[in-house]
Order: C-alpha cells, then sequence, then structure tokens
C-alpha cells in the first residue's frame, strides 16, 4: 500500500473539526504524522486522534493553541518541530468569519478577522520556514468568493482576508519556492460541515440552503471528503512543480 506522506510531519490548524478534521484524516491515511490543533473543542480533538491512531497507517498528536494568538501559534510550531525533529508539511486551515456589511462593521472586527485569517497565519509561515527543506509544503486556505460574482455584502471583511492571502501566497511561492518549498492555496466553495450547517440555522433565510445549492451544477454543497485529496496532492512530492496557485474546489461554481 503506498503512504506518500510516510516519515512526513505536518501541522493542521483547526483541525478537530470540519475541514481541517478531514484533512488531518487524510494526510494521516497517506502515511503522515499529524498535529491535530485545536483550542476549545479538546474533546473533538482526542477522538480525532484516536480514530486516526487506530487506523494503522499515519499517527496524529492533538495540540492545543489559539489561533487567535500570534504567540501560541508560533509555539505550536517551535513546539511540533523540536518535538518530531522536522516539519514538512503547513496547512493554514484555522479562520474566523463575522458578517457584517459596511454599515455595521467595526475597527474591532477588522482588527480580529485580519489577525486570526492573515497575521497569525503569516508569521506561523515564517516561523515554519526556519523548519522546512526544500520539499517543504504550505497550504493556506482561502474561499471561492473571492472569484464569485455572487457575494454576500455580509462577508466584506472575511473576502477581504482571505483576498489579502491569496496575494501573501503570490508571493510567499516565489521566496520559498527558492528553496525548493512550495506555497499553495485551496479554495472550496460551501462545504457540509457543522460549521455551516449552524451558520445556516441561525440565517433569517429559511431558503438560503437551497439556494447555496443551486448554485452548483450539481444542485448540492461539496462535502469535506472532496476538499482533503486536494490538500493532500498538494503536500506530496508528484506537487512538486504545483507552487504559487489558487485551486477553487467548487463543483463548477466557480469556472
Amino acid at each position: 500500500m503506498s503512504l506518500p506522506l510516510l516519515g512526513k510531519v505536518a501541522i493542521i490548524t483547526g483541525a478537530s473539526r470540519g475541514i481541517g478534521a478531514g484533512v488531518a484524516e487524510r494526510l494521516a491515511a497517506d502515511g503522515a504524522t499529524v498535529v491535530v490543533n485545536y483550542n476549545g473543542s479538546k474533546s473533538a480533538a482526542d477522538q480525532l486522534v484516536e480514530r486516526i491512531n487506530a487506523g494503522g497507517k499515519g499517527k496524529a498528536v492533538a495540540a492545543k493553541a489559539d489561533m487567535s494568538s500570534l504567540d501560541e501559534s508560533v509555539r505550536l510550531v517551535e513546539d511540533t518541530a523540536r518535538q518530531f525533529g522536522r516539519l514538512d508539511v503547513l496547512v493554514l486551515n484555522a479562520a474566523i468569519v463575522i458578517d457584517g456589511t459596511l454599515d455595521v462593521i467595526t475597527p474591532e472586527q477588522f482588527d480580529s478577522q485580519f489577525s486570526l485569517n492573515v497575521k497569525v497565519p503569516l508569521f506561523m509561515v515564517q516561523a515554519a520556514a526556519r523548519h522546512m527543506k526544500a520539499g517543504g509544503r504550505v497550504v493556506f486556505f482561502s474561499t471561492s468568493q473571492t472569484k464569485a460574482s455572487l457575494v454576500r455584502p455580509v462577508y466584506l471583511l472575511y473576502i477581504a482576508t482571505k483576498g489579502a492571502i491569496e496575494q501573501a501566497m503570490r508571493v510567499l511561492a516565489k521566496d520559498l519556492g527558492a528553496r525548493g518549498i512550495t506555497v499553495n492555496t485551496v479554495a472550496p466553495s460551501a462545504t457540509d460541515t457543522d460549521m455551516l450547517r449552524n451558520a445556516l440555522g441561525r440565517s433569517p433565510n429559511a431558503n438560503l440552503a437551497t439556494e447555496m445549492a443551486n448554485l452548483h451544477p450539481q444542485k448540492r454543497v461539496a462535502r469535506v471528503d472532496e476538499i482533503a485529496p486536494i490538500v493532500a496532492f498538494l503536500a506530496s512530492e508528484e506537487a512538486g512543480w504545483v507552487n504559487g496557485q489558487v485551486i477553487h474546489v467548487s463543483g463548477g461554481y466557480i469556472v
């Protein structure tokens, strides 16, 4: 059985549930040792680690770190490199979405979203780059909303943060690419996760779920297991010539 990530060490931020958990499971299934980052969801992270370790392929450990804290996020990188003696893959999945149109957004909301969605990931890459060798992989997460025409005004700040990430990635791909480290971004459309279902449950628009599904040619949203394999590919040696790309995983929503 091929294990393309055997011997590799990967950090996945925000990995206790949703897309992050799916990515952790997939990278471990490919042989990696994965650091499952969590903040408030210890039980979910522990269950995920137990499930991965029972699978008999890759391994997993849980690591608590608040991704809104620059100190804690950088410490996660340093602790991982110290514990395992290497760091090969950094998947920056953690993010926050605070809805707000132009008339109601606040400076505090701007600062919190840009800190967690842009500042912290950027400085985690800075820390990780000190430990990565040629063949290292950095994978950011963005959103199909950066390219969509049907963009909702309440996502003003969130989409601005993801636009910033995509532009930072372009520069980092040139910078770290000179050392053989690739930097790419995965941009899913709406994906069936607890977070999405909870958000739709709070929405005043009862038809929003149907409308969201209908924007896709298959009239549904993505599954986590349709996103995670793209990250696994980008983490592999086979993706060594893929660098500086935003890969939209949207089922044809973005074309």
